[in-house]
């Protein structure tokens, strides 16, 4: 099928957003078409809006709408633990497993010195400004199991623990669902190093 230069266009820039091939680009470029013109302003100016109105936390660098994020602001949140993240998406994360009740601080990355991303790249420096404080009991990191999530995790452990402050890290292991017979070896080896007493 010949697409026109605009939907072509379309096509090109709903390719680009992460997960989305040239099919489905192209699936959504005339779901979009084919829409009615209300919801396609309300779509344009959704776009616009979430460019225009979210900024960074100014105190744990998660999204926000305003000088404070939901979870900032909110006063039923402990002040007791942070834990740590580096970005957004792993807040959200957490957040919907509905289990923990402290507050967050975003690293928005992690470590990789290869990509030139080092100490001073990351919100390191403001979370050790917050730990300063004295407030904060437990520092829980939660970056990703990777090469470079665990570097972190062990750069920022080494910072934190002459404050005086807990420092624990999130397990990892076999998921729920999970066969034994199935799961690799790295993996296998961290649940079983993580285990708990029960």
């Amino acid at each position: 099928m010949q697409l026109t230069p605009a939907l072509a266009r379309l096509v090109q820039e709903l390719g680009k957003l992460p997960g989305i091939g040239e099919k489905t680009a192209t699936r959504l470029a005339l779901f979009i078409l084919g829409a009615g013109r209300e919801y396609v302003e309300n779509l344009s100016e959704a776009i616009w809006a979430v460019k225009a109105e979210t900024t960074y936390c100014q105190q744990c660098f998660s999204l926000a709408e305003g000088e404070l994020c939901p979870v900032c602001s909110d006063p039923k949140r402990s002040e007791e633990s942070i834990c740590v993240v580096e970005d957004p998406a792993d807040q959200m994360a957490v957040e919907r497993a509905q289990e923990y009740r402290g507050r967050y601080h975003v690293l928005q990355g992690v470590l990789a010195p290869l990509d030139g991303i080092g100490p001073e790249q990351l919100r390191i420096t403001p979370l050790m400004e917050r730990l300063r404080r004295g407030q904060t009991q437990e520092v829980i990191i939660a970056t990703n199991p990777t090469v470079e999530g665990e570097a972190t995790a062990l750069y920022l452990a080494k910072l934190i623990k002459p404050l005086g402050v807990r420092v624990s890290r999130i397990a990892h292991g076999i998921p729920m669902g999970g066969d034994v017979e199935y799961v690799d070896a790295v993996t296998l080896g961290r649940a079983i190093e993580g285990r708990r007493e029960m």
